[in-house]
């Protein structure tokens, strides 16, 4: 050990175990540190991993995360990272969060470009699969999960919650939106929840973002819509051979996937890829219209939130309090922490003219954010409704303020649903079965489905979100 900090308390202990090799580093209270770990001019935020061989080198490591048997490089990795079984950074990386390095995973492939190595960036949720290679530079939208593969070429995957493959036979890229919610509902769920109990920090100076809907995944969700909009449109003309205007492409596309006729249509992305061959977007459909519920889903469990104390007596006096227009502002990931770019912006200009000229006034920035983060989800929650409303606050009437409650609780039942039906896969696959000499033992092993606590926790969580929107519905008079 040379020239390190080791921060220790005694509510978060540190540990430096057996074969460690530190120099130039900052350890963080909490932190574990064992087993022939190696790391060099480096950031370990409190009650994160380093251990049985891994390396950091130039890096910073996010709070409530692991390294392990990890060779991580000139990365920034924010909160609630995990990584085990020998997989590699080889290019700097942003990864924001909430994400998991499968094993054999490679970031960043070297030797792509006649320059130096370049960059990835990924929002929270990255997920790449078994002995994935990713060349750079990359970057990717919230919760992508990528399947194992070789991806040959850069990519720029701008539609979040989305399982992206390599079709090596047909020689394309498949994206398909939404699947998440569509497939593995279960692990996205809990997954939310997880992150939060895992949270051991003791003095929490950051406010954490773990909920899969928040600002900056909702922000990528509008993005998407327009996106998938488009293509659909040129996907339509194309076999039609009928010439959009290209203003109209965008409402011409969200037409035909809201109307269900988008059946035969090759749906591709354009300036995904770095290559030439085709990218298509999978069950279009079903991703637009779930993207439309998430949104009505996540502005009402919002009002939820704001309304309890705000205590509106009407819906006019609720109205009166929420923004005219639907203009969500653009967000910000500030390692793990969002905070509305403007914000952070303004910052920057504060820090750069000398009004703002110490650490602790930096910090203080931290902390009134957190302070104001939950109105401003709120503003930004409904922002994100009228948006795809395509309406104002003006023209939200009692009956339309009925419906967007109703479709809120529709989405939450179904969400209840499918975490179900995607765990009860577990135990209906016959090759998840065939290692067990009963169904007796695979309970004893995996325990039952219907003793699954985190499944009941959801279903009693859906039945008090029907109550409390019914309950905010008869006082604001629907």
């Amino acid at each position: 050990m040379k020239n390190l900090t080791i921060n220790s308390t005694p509510e978060a202990k540190s540990q430096i175990g057996e074969g460690c090799e530190l120099v130039n580093g900052i350890i963080g209270e909490g932190c574990r540190l064992f087993y022939g770990v190696k790391a060099v001019r480096f950031v370990m935020a409190s009650h994160s991993q380093l251990k049985y061989g891994a390396r950091l080198i130039n890096s910073y490591l996010g709070d409530n995360s692991t390294s392990s048997c990890c060779e991580v490089l000139n990365s920034l990795i924010f909160p609630a990272h995990e990584q085990h079984h020998n997989n590699s950074f080889l290019c700097a990386a942003t990864v924001m969060g909430q994400s998991n390095m499968a094993a054999g995973a490679t970031i960043g492939s070297n030797h792509n470009s006649r320059g130096a190595d370049g960059e990835l960036i990924a929002g929270r949720g990255f997920w790449p699969g078994l002995c994935v290679s990713l060349k750079h530079n990359s970057r990717f939208a919230s919760f992508t999960l990528l399947a194992k593969g070789d991806f040959p070429a850069e990519l720029d995957i701008r539609i979040p919650f989305s399982l992206v493959s390599n079709d090596v036979h047909q020689d394309r890229l498949l994206i398909m939106p939404a699947y998440w919610f569509l497939y593995n509902m279960y692990a996205l769920a809990r997954n939310s929840g997880k992150y939060d109990a895992r949270d051991k920090r003791v003095t929490r100076i950051q406010h954490l973002e773990f909920d899969y809907l928040a600002p900056d995944s909702v922000n990528e969700i509008l993005d998407a819509l327009q996106l998938m909009s488009e293509a659909t449109a040129r996907a339509y003309q194309k076999k039609k051979k009928k010439k959009i205007p290209a203003r109209e492409l965008v409402a011409t596309g969200a037409e035909l996937l809201a109307s269900g006729k988008t059946g035969g249509l090759e749906i591709l992305m354009d300036n995904t890829e770095c290559s030439n061959r085709k990218v298509q977007l999978l069950k279009a459909e079903k991703a637009y219209a779930m993207f439309l519920d998430l949104v009505n889903f996540y502005a009402v469990s919002q009002l939820l939130l704001f309304t309890a104390q705000r205590q509106p007596q009407s819906l006019s006096s609720l109205l009166e309090q929420l923004p005219a227009n639907a203009s969500p502002e653009p967000w910000l990931n500030v390692g793990g922490q969002l905070i509305p770019k403007p914000e952070v912006d303004q910052l920057i200009r504060d820090i750069c003219e000398g009004r703002i000229a110490s650490w602790d006034e930096v910090h203080a920035f931290y902390s009134a954010q957190a302070t104001h983060y939950q109105y401003n989800k709120t503003m930004h929650a409904w922002a994100a409704l009228l948006q795809t409303m395509q309406c104002t606050t003006a023209d939200i009437t009692p009956r339309k303020m009925k419906a967007i409650f109703k479709k809120a609780i529709e989405t939450r039942e179904w969400m209840a649903e499918a975490i179900y039906t995607s765990r009860a896969k577990d135990y209906e696959n016959p090759f998840r079965k065939m290692v067990y000499e009963s169904e007796q033992e695979m309970e004893k092993v995996i325990g039952k489905l219907a003793e699954n606590s985190f499944i009941a926790q959801q279903q009693t969580e859906t039945q008090q979100f029907r109550a409390q929107v019914e309950q905010l519905s008869a006082v604001l008079g629907l």
